[in-house]
Protein backbone atom coordinates (compact mmCIF):
# COMPACT_ATOMS: atom_id res chain seq x y z
CA UNK A 1 0.00 0.00 0.00
CA UNK A 2 2.84 2.29 0.90
CA UNK A 3 4.82 1.96 -2.56
CA UNK A 4 1.21 2.49 -4.26
CA UNK A 5 0.94 5.74 -2.42
CA UNK A 6 4.45 6.88 -3.48
CA UNK A 7 4.09 5.88 -6.85
CA UNK A 8 0.65 7.80 -7.34
CA UNK A 9 2.21 11.03 -5.71
CA UNK A 10 5.43 11.03 -8.02
CA UNK A 11 2.48 10.42 -11.28
CA UNK A 12 0.39 13.65 -9.57
CA UNK A 13 3.73 15.91 -9.30
CA UNK A 14 4.54 15.38 -12.51
CA UNK A 15 1.44 15.94 -14.45
CA UNK A 16 1.99 19.26 -12.44
CA UNK A 17 5.28 19.18 -14.25
CA UNK A 18 3.86 19.29 -17.95
CA UNK A 19 3.34 22.49 -18.23
CA UNK A 20 7.11 23.22 -16.77
CA UNK A 21 8.18 20.90 -19.82
CA UNK A 22 6.78 22.70 -22.27
CA UNK A 23 8.23 26.29 -21.05
CA UNK A 24 11.45 25.08 -21.87
CA UNK A 25 11.07 26.06 -25.46
CA UNK A 26 13.34 29.67 -25.09
CA UNK A 27 10.96 32.50 -26.14
CA UNK A 28 12.20 35.16 -28.80
CA UNK A 29 10.06 37.62 -27.56
CA UNK A 30 10.47 38.80 -23.81
CA UNK A 31 8.51 36.54 -21.86
CA UNK A 32 6.07 37.73 -19.44
CA UNK A 33 7.87 37.68 -15.84
CA UNK A 34 5.07 36.33 -13.07
CA UNK A 35 5.79 38.48 -10.20
CA UNK A 36 7.83 36.94 -7.35
CA UNK A 37 8.22 36.97 -3.81
CA UNK A 38 9.40 34.27 -2.21
CA UNK A 39 6.90 32.39 0.07
CA UNK A 40 7.53 31.53 3.56
CA UNK A 41 8.17 27.88 2.80
CA UNK A 42 11.18 28.88 0.64
CA UNK A 43 14.60 29.66 0.26
CA UNK A 44 16.76 32.22 -1.78
CA UNK A 45 20.51 32.50 -2.09
CA UNK A 46 23.55 32.84 -3.95
CA UNK A 47 25.85 29.73 -4.26
CA UNK A 48 29.56 30.37 -4.84
CA UNK A 49 29.78 30.13 -8.34
CA UNK A 50 27.37 32.94 -8.38
CA UNK A 51 24.32 30.86 -8.92
CA UNK A 52 21.10 31.86 -7.55
CA UNK A 53 19.19 28.43 -5.96
CA UNK A 54 15.25 28.71 -4.66
CA UNK A 55 14.53 25.65 -1.89
CA UNK A 56 11.22 24.59 -0.86
CA UNK A 57 9.55 22.70 1.65
CA UNK A 58 6.14 21.44 2.46
CA UNK A 59 4.36 24.25 3.93
CA UNK A 60 1.97 23.87 7.19
CA UNK A 61 -1.17 22.46 5.52
CA UNK A 62 -0.07 20.25 3.05
CA UNK A 63 1.28 16.62 3.12
CA UNK A 64 4.42 16.03 5.32
CA UNK A 65 7.83 15.96 3.68
CA UNK A 66 8.29 12.64 1.84
CA UNK A 67 12.13 12.57 2.86
CA UNK A 68 12.24 13.23 -0.80
CA UNK A 69 14.45 15.99 -3.17
CA UNK A 70 13.25 16.58 -6.47
CA UNK A 71 15.74 19.18 -8.55
CA UNK A 72 15.05 20.91 -11.42
CA UNK A 73 17.32 21.20 -14.50
CA UNK A 74 16.34 23.98 -16.73
CA UNK A 75 17.06 24.41 -20.47
CA UNK A 76 19.07 27.19 -22.27
CA UNK A 77 18.37 30.04 -21.53
CA UNK A 78 20.09 33.78 -23.79
CA UNK A 79 23.12 34.88 -23.30
CA UNK A 80 22.31 38.36 -22.92
CA UNK A 81 19.85 37.66 -20.21
CA UNK A 82 20.87 38.37 -16.39
CA UNK A 83 21.89 35.47 -14.76
CA UNK A 84 18.65 34.62 -12.63
CA UNK A 85 16.15 31.55 -12.30
CA UNK A 86 14.24 32.03 -15.30
CA UNK A 87 10.78 32.27 -14.29
CA UNK A 88 9.09 32.16 -17.09
CA UNK A 89 10.03 28.30 -16.82
CA UNK A 90 9.05 28.42 -13.15
CA UNK A 91 5.31 29.89 -13.63
CA UNK A 92 2.15 28.07 -14.98
CA UNK A 93 -0.96 29.75 -16.40
CA UNK A 94 -3.85 29.20 -13.63
CA UNK A 95 -7.30 30.07 -13.41
CA UNK A 96 -7.11 33.27 -11.36
CA UNK A 97 -3.22 33.97 -12.22
CA UNK A 98 0.63 31.98 -12.34
CA UNK A 99 1.16 29.35 -9.98
CA UNK A 100 4.38 28.41 -9.22
CA UNK A 101 5.75 25.17 -9.62
CA UNK A 102 7.19 25.15 -6.58
CA UNK A 103 4.07 25.29 -4.45
CA UNK A 104 2.50 22.51 -7.09
CA UNK A 105 5.50 20.14 -5.83
CA UNK A 106 5.83 21.22 -2.39
CA UNK A 107 1.49 20.41 -2.18
CA UNK A 108 2.37 16.50 -2.63
CA UNK A 109 4.97 16.31 -0.18
CA UNK A 110 8.78 16.82 -2.07
CA UNK A 111 11.21 19.19 -1.09
CA UNK A 112 11.90 21.16 -4.69
CA UNK A 113 15.05 23.09 -5.54
CA UNK A 114 16.17 24.39 -8.65
CA UNK A 115 18.93 27.38 -9.90
CA UNK A 116 19.94 29.81 -12.15
CA UNK A 117 23.63 27.64 -13.05
CA UNK A 118 26.61 30.30 -12.96
CA UNK A 119 25.90 31.66 -16.74
CA UNK A 120 23.47 31.31 -19.31
CA UNK A 121 23.69 30.03 -23.02
CA UNK A 122 26.18 26.69 -22.78
CA UNK A 123 26.04 25.92 -19.05
CA UNK A 124 25.97 22.25 -19.15
CA UNK A 125 29.39 21.98 -17.43
CA UNK A 126 28.57 24.23 -14.67
CA UNK A 127 25.39 23.36 -14.17
CA UNK A 128 25.91 20.41 -13.07
CA UNK A 129 28.50 21.58 -10.45
CA UNK A 130 25.93 24.02 -9.11
CA UNK A 131 23.39 21.16 -9.00
CA UNK A 132 25.85 19.14 -7.02
CA UNK A 133 26.62 22.28 -4.86
CA UNK A 134 22.81 22.47 -4.58
CA UNK A 135 22.10 19.40 -2.74
CA UNK A 136 25.11 19.86 -0.35
CA UNK A 137 23.04 23.46 0.32
CA UNK A 138 19.89 21.59 0.81
CA UNK A 139 21.44 18.99 3.53
CA UNK A 140 23.40 21.97 4.97
CA UNK A 141 20.01 23.77 5.69
CA UNK A 142 17.46 20.93 6.07
CA UNK A 143 18.89 17.37 6.18
CA UNK A 144 20.22 14.57 4.30
CA UNK A 145 17.16 13.46 1.65
CA UNK A 146 16.39 9.79 1.14
CA UNK A 147 16.42 10.45 -2.74
CA UNK A 148 17.77 13.34 -4.96
CA UNK A 149 16.14 12.60 -8.05
CA UNK A 150 17.07 14.74 -11.08
CA UNK A 151 14.63 15.92 -14.23
CA UNK A 152 15.43 18.16 -16.88
CA UNK A 153 14.03 19.63 -20.24
CA UNK A 154 16.16 20.87 -23.29
CA UNK A 155 19.83 21.87 -22.63
CA UNK A 156 18.77 20.33 -19.08
CA UNK A 157 17.67 17.12 -20.37
CA UNK A 158 21.44 16.60 -21.29
CA UNK A 159 22.55 18.13 -17.75
CA UNK A 160 20.39 15.48 -15.83
CA UNK A 161 21.90 12.75 -18.48
CA UNK A 162 25.18 13.35 -17.93
CA UNK A 163 24.73 14.33 -13.96
CA UNK A 164 23.58 10.99 -13.47
CA UNK A 165 26.47 9.06 -15.73
CA UNK A 166 29.10 10.61 -13.64
CA UNK A 167 27.70 11.34 -10.46
CA UNK A 168 25.35 8.29 -8.99
CA UNK A 169 27.05 9.16 -5.83
CA UNK A 170 24.64 12.03 -6.08
CA UNK A 171 21.54 11.23 -7.60
CA UNK A 172 19.57 8.48 -7.50
CA UNK A 173 17.50 8.57 -10.32
CA UNK A 174 16.44 11.15 -13.46
CA UNK A 175 14.34 12.15 -16.10
CA UNK A 176 15.89 13.75 -18.89
CA UNK A 177 13.56 15.09 -21.38
CA UNK A 178 13.77 17.04 -25.19
CA UNK A 179 17.68 16.94 -25.02
CA UNK A 180 20.69 16.52 -27.04
CA UNK A 181 22.30 13.66 -24.82
CA UNK A 182 22.56 11.23 -27.97
CA UNK A 183 25.03 13.49 -29.66
CA UNK A 184 26.02 16.26 -28.68
CA UNK A 185 28.43 17.17 -31.41
CA UNK A 186 25.73 16.18 -34.04
CA UNK A 187 23.17 18.55 -32.11
CA UNK A 188 25.77 21.62 -32.92
CA UNK A 189 25.79 20.74 -36.73
CA UNK A 190 22.52 20.26 -36.95
CA UNK A 191 21.76 24.21 -35.57
CA UNK A 192 24.69 24.75 -38.07
CA UNK A 193 23.09 22.93 -41.16
CA UNK A 194 19.74 24.46 -40.28
CA UNK A 195 21.96 28.00 -40.81
CA UNK A 196 23.32 27.33 -43.62
CA UNK A 197 20.46 25.71 -45.71
CA UNK A 198 18.67 28.70 -44.97
CA UNK A 199 21.10 30.57 -46.58
CA UNK A 200 21.46 28.54 -50.17
CA UNK A 201 17.35 28.72 -50.09
CA UNK A 202 17.07 32.24 -48.97
CA UNK A 203 20.08 34.03 -49.44
CA UNK A 204 20.65 37.73 -47.97
CA UNK A 205 18.36 37.39 -45.46
CA UNK A 206 20.46 36.35 -42.39
CA UNK A 207 23.51 39.17 -41.90
CA UNK A 208 26.96 37.84 -42.37
CA UNK A 209 28.35 34.39 -42.18
CA UNK A 210 26.39 31.19 -40.52
CA UNK A 211 29.64 31.32 -37.81
CA UNK A 212 30.09 34.80 -37.56
CA UNK A 213 27.21 36.26 -35.76
CA UNK A 214 26.89 40.32 -35.44
CA UNK A 215 26.42 41.34 -32.31
CA UNK A 216 23.33 43.93 -33.16
CA UNK A 217 21.22 41.10 -34.70
CA UNK A 218 20.67 39.67 -30.96
CA UNK A 219 19.34 42.97 -29.98
CA UNK A 220 16.88 43.10 -33.43
CA UNK A 221 16.28 39.47 -33.63
CA UNK A 222 12.51 39.59 -33.09
CA UNK A 223 12.31 42.29 -35.38
CA UNK A 224 14.23 41.08 -38.27
CA UNK A 225 12.64 38.00 -38.02
CA UNK A 226 8.76 38.59 -37.32
CA UNK A 227 8.70 42.13 -38.89
CA UNK A 228 11.20 43.25 -41.58
CA UNK A 229 13.30 40.74 -43.07
CA UNK A 230 12.48 36.99 -42.60
CA UNK A 231 8.70 36.21 -42.12
CA UNK A 232 7.96 38.50 -44.96
CA UNK A 233 9.93 36.35 -47.42
CA UNK A 234 8.99 32.73 -46.29
CA UNK A 235 5.57 33.58 -46.05
CA UNK A 236 4.99 34.27 -49.70
CA UNK A 237 3.50 32.04 -51.04
CA UNK A 238 6.16 32.38 -53.77
CA UNK A 239 8.62 31.00 -51.50
CA UNK A 240 6.31 27.97 -50.25
CA UNK A 241 8.56 25.52 -52.63
CA UNK A 242 11.60 26.92 -50.75
CA UNK A 243 9.96 26.87 -47.66
CA UNK A 244 9.16 23.23 -48.00
CA UNK A 245 12.43 22.47 -49.27
CA UNK A 246 14.59 23.66 -46.33
CA UNK A 247 12.16 21.57 -43.68
CA UNK A 248 12.59 18.63 -45.95
CA UNK A 249 16.27 18.75 -45.98
CA UNK A 250 16.47 19.82 -42.51
CA UNK A 251 13.85 16.67 -41.82
CA UNK A 252 12.51 19.40 -38.56
CA UNK A 253 9.07 19.67 -39.19
CA UNK A 254 7.95 16.16 -39.94
CA UNK A 255 4.03 16.42 -39.33
CA UNK A 256 3.29 19.34 -41.70
CA UNK A 257 5.24 22.39 -43.45
CA UNK A 258 2.13 24.74 -43.39
CA UNK A 259 2.07 28.08 -41.57
CA UNK A 260 2.26 28.52 -38.14
CA UNK A 261 4.56 25.40 -37.68
CA UNK A 262 6.71 26.26 -40.49
CA UNK A 263 7.25 29.58 -38.97
CA UNK A 264 7.68 28.79 -35.90
CA UNK A 265 10.10 26.02 -36.83
CA UNK A 266 12.31 28.04 -38.75
CA UNK A 267 12.10 30.75 -36.39
CA UNK A 268 13.57 28.26 -33.49
CA UNK A 269 16.29 27.17 -35.76
CA UNK A 270 18.18 31.01 -36.70
CA UNK A 271 17.39 31.61 -33.00
CA UNK A 272 19.92 28.93 -31.65
CA UNK A 273 22.00 30.32 -34.66
CA UNK A 274 22.03 33.55 -33.80
CA UNK A 275 22.08 33.38 -29.99
CA UNK A 276 24.33 30.00 -29.18
CA UNK A 277 27.24 30.05 -32.22
CA UNK A 278 29.45 32.80 -30.79
CA UNK A 279 28.84 31.59 -26.91
CA UNK A 280 29.54 27.89 -27.58
CA UNK A 281 32.80 29.39 -29.78
CA UNK A 282 33.66 30.79 -26.55
CA UNK A 283 32.85 27.66 -24.00
CA UNK A 284 34.29 25.16 -26.58
CA UNK A 285 37.66 27.15 -27.43
CA UNK A 286 37.37 27.25 -31.44
CA UNK A 287 34.18 26.98 -33.78
CA UNK A 288 32.60 23.70 -33.64
CA UNK A 289 30.92 22.98 -36.84
CA UNK A 290 31.56 21.25 -39.36
CA UNK A 291 30.00 20.29 -42.91
CA UNK A 292 33.48 19.81 -45.41
CA UNK A 293 31.83 15.89 -45.85
CA UNK A 294 28.21 16.34 -45.35
CA UNK A 295 25.89 15.29 -48.58
CA UNK A 296 22.54 17.08 -48.34
CA UNK A 297 19.21 15.11 -49.66
CA UNK A 298 15.85 16.24 -49.76
CA UNK A 299 15.69 18.83 -52.28
CA UNK A 300 14.34 19.02 -55.96
CA UNK A 301 18.08 19.41 -57.15
CA UNK A 302 20.60 18.26 -54.42
CA UNK A 303 23.42 18.03 -56.64
CA UNK A 304 23.37 21.49 -56.69
CA UNK A 305 22.68 22.17 -53.05
CA UNK A 306 25.49 20.10 -52.27
CA UNK A 307 27.56 22.41 -54.81
CA UNK A 308 26.03 25.55 -53.64
CA UNK A 309 26.00 25.57 -49.88
CA UNK A 310 28.57 27.18 -47.67
CA UNK A 311 31.27 24.71 -46.27
CA UNK A 312 32.83 25.31 -42.90
CA UNK A 313 35.12 23.29 -41.24
CA UNK A 314 35.35 23.23 -36.99
CA UNK A 315 38.36 23.92 -35.23
CA UNK A 316 40.06 20.58 -33.63
CA UNK A 317 40.25 22.41 -30.64
CA UNK A 318 35.77 22.57 -30.31
CA UNK A 319 35.50 19.23 -31.29
CA UNK A 320 38.14 18.07 -28.57
CA UNK A 321 36.30 19.94 -26.05
CA UNK A 322 32.87 18.06 -26.65
CA UNK A 323 34.53 14.89 -26.98
CA UNK A 324 36.19 15.00 -23.65
CA UNK A 325 33.06 16.51 -21.86
CA UNK A 326 29.95 16.87 -23.51
CA UNK A 327 29.46 13.52 -24.81
CA UNK A 328 26.91 10.87 -23.09
CA UNK A 329 28.72 7.48 -22.77
CA UNK A 330 25.61 4.83 -22.08
CA UNK A 331 27.10 3.81 -18.83
CA UNK A 332 24.62 3.92 -16.24
CA UNK A 333 24.61 2.78 -12.60
CA UNK A 334 21.08 4.06 -11.62
CA UNK A 335 17.96 4.68 -13.07
CA UNK A 336 17.40 7.06 -16.11
CA UNK A 337 13.91 7.37 -17.83
CA UNK A 338 14.28 9.64 -21.52
CA UNK A 339 11.44 11.23 -23.09
CA UNK A 340 11.20 12.67 -25.99
CA UNK A 341 8.96 14.01 -29.27
CA UNK A 342 9.12 12.25 -32.82
CA UNK A 343 8.62 15.47 -34.16
CA UNK A 344 11.15 17.58 -31.64
CA UNK A 345 12.70 20.27 -34.45
CA UNK A 346 14.53 21.81 -32.54
CA UNK A 347 16.80 18.65 -31.00
CA UNK A 348 15.39 16.05 -32.94
CA UNK A 349 14.48 12.74 -31.85
CA UNK A 350 17.53 10.71 -33.55
CA UNK A 351 18.99 11.72 -30.28
CA UNK A 352 16.74 9.03 -28.50
CA UNK A 353 17.72 6.36 -30.59
CA UNK A 354 21.37 7.17 -30.17
CA UNK A 355 21.51 6.81 -26.57
CA UNK A 356 19.19 4.10 -26.48
CA UNK A 357 22.45 2.09 -28.90
CA UNK A 358 24.82 3.49 -26.14
CA UNK A 359 23.04 2.45 -23.80
CA UNK A 360 22.85 -0.86 -25.25
CA UNK A 361 27.03 -0.93 -25.81
CA UNK A 362 27.77 0.19 -22.52
CA UNK A 363 25.39 -2.71 -20.98
CA UNK A 364 22.69 -0.92 -19.03
CA UNK A 365 19.78 -1.40 -20.73
CA UNK A 366 17.90 -2.84 -17.36
CA UNK A 367 18.60 1.03 -15.91
CA UNK A 368 17.07 2.68 -18.74
CA UNK A 369 13.61 3.22 -20.00
CA UNK A 370 12.55 5.34 -23.25
CA UNK A 371 9.51 6.50 -24.07
CA UNK A 372 8.54 8.03 -27.64
CA UNK A 373 6.06 10.50 -27.89
CA UNK A 374 4.22 10.75 -31.53
CA UNK A 375 3.40 14.39 -31.63
CA UNK A 376 5.43 17.71 -33.36
CA UNK A 377 7.23 19.94 -31.22
CA UNK A 378 9.77 20.54 -29.01
CA UNK A 379 8.86 19.21 -25.17
CA UNK A 380 5.11 19.33 -26.26
CA UNK A 381 4.59 16.47 -23.82
CA UNK A 382 1.15 15.26 -22.62
CA UNK A 383 0.59 14.48 -18.57
CA UNK A 384 -0.38 11.26 -19.36
CA UNK A 385 3.49 10.36 -21.13
CA UNK A 386 4.96 12.55 -17.95
CA UNK A 387 3.05 10.59 -15.54
CA UNK A 388 4.09 7.52 -17.36
CA UNK A 389 7.71 8.76 -17.63
CA UNK A 390 7.67 9.33 -13.44
CA UNK A 391 6.41 5.88 -12.77
CA UNK A 392 8.65 3.83 -15.24
CA UNK A 393 11.34 5.86 -13.06
CA UNK A 394 9.80 5.61 -9.69
CA UNK A 395 9.15 1.40 -10.63
CA UNK A 396 13.36 1.29 -11.57
CA UNK A 397 14.32 2.62 -8.21
CA UNK A 398 12.38 0.30 -6.56
CA UNK A 399 14.40 -2.41 -7.81
CA UNK A 400 17.63 -0.46 -6.49
CA UNK A 401 18.18 -3.19 -4.29
CA UNK A 402 20.39 -4.42 -6.68
CA UNK A 403 22.62 -1.42 -7.38
CA UNK A 404 25.43 -1.22 -5.13
CA UNK A 405 26.29 -4.66 -6.37
CA UNK A 406 25.80 -3.24 -9.87
CA UNK A 407 28.06 -0.41 -8.73
CA UNK A 408 31.15 -2.14 -7.33
CA UNK A 409 31.34 -4.72 -10.45
CA UNK A 410 30.97 -1.46 -13.07
CA UNK A 411 33.21 1.69 -11.15
CA UNK A 412 36.69 2.06 -10.94
CA UNK A 413 38.59 3.55 -8.19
Amino acid sequence: MGRKTAMTTTGRVLALLIFLVAACIPLSRPAAQATWSPPPNCIEGTQDSGSVYILCMPDEGQPPWNGKLLLYAHGYVAIDRPIEIPMDQMFLPGPTGPIGVHDLVTSMGYAFAANSYSMNGLAVLPAIEDLIDLVDIFESLKTTPTDVLLTGVSEGGLITTLAIERHPDIFDGGLATCGPYGDFRAQVDYFGDSRVVFDYFFPGLMPEGPVSIPPDLMESWTTHFFSSTIEPAISDPTNAISVTQFLTVMDASPYTFDPPTSTLTIERLLWYNVFATEDAKDKLGGQPFDNMTRIYSGSEDDAALNNGVVRIAADQTAIDEIEAHYQTSGALVRPLVTLHTTGDFVVPYWHATLYREKVAQAGSASLHRHIRSNVHGHCTFNALEVIAAFQALERMMQRRVHLPLLMQATTTP
